[in-house]
């Protein structure tokens, strides 16, 4: 949905969820904004033959309960737009707290900002040498083949393309950094491939002794680099929430926030960790697979930073920092089933639209740890979780 459409309306709920007749409710609400049937949503199974590609060994799909969030109101690089966001997850209390943090800081017409910083994936392979000259020696040559090593990547294919070429001497070893765009995809086999055949030209004209195409694995790991440097899509949310609106709906204050804000990253520095988020693992985890992405990839995706302070007049700015978002809108599992209507949902489907996803992703985020946060504060975490998410078997003791 663009700026010109009119305002999405609140998810229809009922009092003793989930209700079939609101749920079917929630799915015409759903098909009337993606402007399709969504039937595979509703339990129409995926052909088998679809899922070539993507799987080996193939016995069947899993199933996962999908929610939506929203109306997530964001103001990206194409204007101003709402949306529902579907969250596919298992842990009760998850999409009420998001949709929370989405009425929080979209309240009154508010919107959250979210722009896109930087775009690079970037592959590491390690070169090893005889000795420290010899890896030096190979690091100094590299600025000068940068262009043709450009054009070797461009003749392998139409979408991604080498931006940045970077080398760290590791004792005999040498690191190279590799930076590519990808289009809508994440685009890891095809910067895999690029790497590989610029990593064996490098070898061969400097007599490497060996050469290993993930040298320094950062894949799907958390890790430093993911950062610092950021790795896919750089993307930063920011909003503004009014002191009123906190009151009204959180029971907490802005001061409250930023002291457990203050409080968590002197446990965070303790802790040594990369992600100083609340709890965007969960968000972005839920959202990538209602989406058919990689969901391996969250242990990078989720690194980043909240910040929380108080504005002039006395509200809570917060934004949320996620300098390695890993996401594709085409490739991959994003062409079918469920994963394909979720993004038509979203209206990210198809080229020219990772863009708008990595924005939403962003928003999404900033909302979970703005709800989770206020929870902290007024003490009701406990209580929501007990409410919302008792799944458990008949019988079974608390």
């Amino acid at each position: 949905m663009n700026h010109d459409s009119p305002p999405l309306p609140r998810i229809p709920r009922g009092a003793d969820e989930p209700d079939p007749a609101q749920v079917r409710a929630r799915r015409a609400l759903c098909e009337r904004v993606a402007q399709s049937p969504l039937p595979h949503l509703a339990g129409q199974p995926v052909p088998e033959a679809q899922a070539r590609g993507n799987i080996e060994n193939l016995i069947g799909f899993a199933q996962v309960p999908v929610g939506i969030a929203g109306p997530l109101r964001v103001d990206g690089a194409e204007g101003t737009y709402e949306v529902y966001v579907p969250l596919a997850t298992t842990e009760g209390a998850m999409v009420a707290s998001y949709g929370r943090g989405m009425r929080l800081a979209c309240d009154e017409g508010a919107a959250i900002r979210a722009r896109i910083l930087a775009d690079g994936l970037s592959q590491h392979p390690l070169l090893c040498y005889e000795s420290v000259d010899a890896a030096r020696g190979a690091a100094a040559l590299l600025p000068g083949w940068r262009e043709e090593l450009a054009a070797l990547v461009s003749g392998q294919t139409n979408h991604g393309r080498l931006t940045s070429v970077e080398a760290t001497v590791l004792g005999r070893r040498l690191l190279l950094r590799l930076v590519f765009t990808t289009g809508d995809a994440i685009g890891i086999n095809m910067a895999a491939r690029a790497s590989d055949t610029i990593a064996r030209l490098v070898a061969e004209r400097t007599g490497a002794t060996a050469r290993y195409v993930h040298g320094q694995d950062v894949e799907k790991r958390a890790n430093a680099r993911a950062l610092v440097e950021g790795r896919g899509r750089s993307v930063v949310a920011e909003a503004v929430v009014t002191r009123e609106t906190l009151a009204r709906i959180a029971r907490v204050t802005p001061e409250e926030m930023i002291a457990i804000a203050r409080s968590y990253a002197v446990g965070y520095a303790q802790l040594g960790t990369q992600n100083w988020l609340v709890q965007a693992a969960n968000g972005l985890a839920a959202l990538m697979l209602a989406c058919g992405q990689d969901v391996a990839y969250v242990t990078e995706s989720a690194t980043g930073h909240l910040d929380l302070d108080c504005t002039e007049e006395g509200d809570l700015y917060v934004s949320a920092l996620l300098p390695s978002l890993l996401l594709g809108t085409v490739g991959g599992g994003s062409g079918q089933g469920t994963a394909r209507e979720c993004l038509q949902l979203l209206g990210c489907a198809g080229s020219g639209k990772v863009g708008r996803l990595c924005e939403i992703a962003a928003a999404t985020v900033l909302a979970g740890d703005l709800s989770l946060m206020a929870a902290f504060c007024s003490h009701e975490f406990v209580a929501a979780h007990e409410g919302l998410g008792r799944n458990r078997p008949e019988g079974a003791a608390d």
